[in-house]
C-alpha cells in the first residue's frame, strides 16, 4: 500500500510541472491577452482627465476615481437613445432572422428534394460575401423605400447577413436530431408544421439560443450599415454614436469613449453569462439517439 502511495505521489510531482507548462501557463497568457483590453477600458473610464493626461500618473491604476465621464455620457450626450436603438434593432433583427432561418434550415435538412445540399451551400456562401460590398446596392434599396435615417433601415438590412449564418448553424443542429422521431410523428398523423413546432423546436432550443446569441452579437457590433444608413444623432447605434459623437476633430474624449465602450459591452456579456451552457451545447450538438 505504501509503495502504491509513493508511486502515485511521484507521478503527481512529475506531472505537475508538465501540466503547468502545457495548460496553466498558456491559459494564463491567453486570459491576460484577452482580458487586458477590458481592464484598460475600465481603468480609463474611471480616471479623471487630469490623471489621464499626466505623465507622472500610474497608467495601470487609478489614484482618484471619478464618475464624470459616465455623467457626461448619460446626461450630456444621446447615449441612452443610442443604447435603446441598439437594443431595439438587435432584438428585432435577431427574431426576424431566427424565424426565417428555422424555416430554411428545416426545409433543407428534413424535407427531401433535389438540390437541397446545393441550396444549403449557396446560403452559406451568401454569408461569406463581405458587408462592405453589399452595403452599396442595399443603400439604393433603402433610399428607394424611404427608410434612410430610420431604425427600420437597419432592422430590415441586418437579416441579409444574419439569416445565412443562422441557417447554416441550425442546419448542423437539425442534422443531429434523430429522423426516427419525425417518422413516428408522421405515422401518427402529425403535419410538418406540428412536427416543427412540437418536436423539432423543443429539441433544438440549445441550437436556437446559440444562433440567437451570435445574431444578437453581430447586430450589436455592426458598424458599416449603421454608419451608412443613419445620419441623425438620435437614431444612431452605440458603435457609431460613440465613434462619431465623442471624437471632435483630432480631440479624443478618451474617458467618455471608454465609458461608452464599457456600457455598450455589458448587455452582450450578461447575455453570454446567462446562456453559456446552451451556447456550448448548441455549438457541439447535444441530441443523442
Amino acid at each position: 500500500m505504501s509503495d502504491k502511495t509513493d508511486a502515485a505521489g511521484m507521478e503527481y510531482l512529475q506531472s505537475l510541472p508538465r501540466r503547468w507548462v502545457t495548460l496553466y501557463i498558456p491559459l494564463g497568457v491567453f486570459m491576460f491577452v484577452l482580458l487586458f483590453p477590458f481592464y484598460w477600458m475600465v481603468m480609463t473610464s474611471f480616471k479623471s482627465n487630469e490623471e489621464l493626461m499626466s505623465k507622472a500618473a500610474n497608467p495601470f491604476w487609478i489614484v482618484k476615481p471619478t464618475l464624470d465621464h459616465f455623467e457626461k455620457l448619460l446626461f450630456r450626450t444621446e447615449y441612452p437613445q443610442w443604447l435603446w436603438n441598439t437594443i431595439l434593432i438587435s432584438v428585432l433583427s435577431t427574431f426576424i432572422s431566427l424565424f426565417a432561418a428555422v424555416l430554411a434550415a428545416y426545409a433543407i435538412e428534413r424535407l427531401r428534394f433535389r438540390g437541397s445540399r446545393q441550396v444549403g451551400l449557396s446560403i452559406f456562401f451568401a454569408y461569406l460575401v463581405p458587408p462592405s460590398i453589399l452595403f452599396i446596392p442595399l443603400a439604393l434599396i433603402v433610399f428607394k423605400l424611404g427608410l434612410f435615417d430610420s431604425v427600420w433601415a437597419l432592422i430590415l438590412t441586418y437579416p441579409t447577413f444574419l439569416i445565412p449564418f443562422c441557417t447554416w448553424l441550425l442546419m448542423g443542429y437539425f442534422r443531429t436530431i434523430p429522423y426516427e422521431l419525425e417518422e413516428c410523428a408522421l405515422i401518427d398523423g402529425a403535419t410538418r408544421w406540428q412536427i416543427l413546432v412540437k418536436i423539432m423546436l423543443p429539441l433544438a432550443v440549445p441550437g436556437l439560443i446559440s444562433a440567437g446569441i451570435f445574431a444578437f452579437t453581430l447586430s450589436w457590433n455592426e458598424f458599416i450599415y449603421a454608419l451608412t444608413f443613419i445620419s441623425s444623432s438620435e437614431n444612431k447605434t452605440v458603435p457609431v454614436g460613440v465613434i462619431t459623437e465623442l471624437v471632435e476633430g483630432d480631440v479624443y474624449h478618451w474617458g467618455a469613449l471608454m465609458a461608452g465602450a464599457l456600457l455598450g459591452s455589458l448587455p452582450v456579456a450578461i447575455l453570454y453569462s446567462f446562456f453559456v451552457e446552451y451556447y456550448v451545447s448548441g455549438m457541439t450538438g447535444a441530441v443523442k439517439e
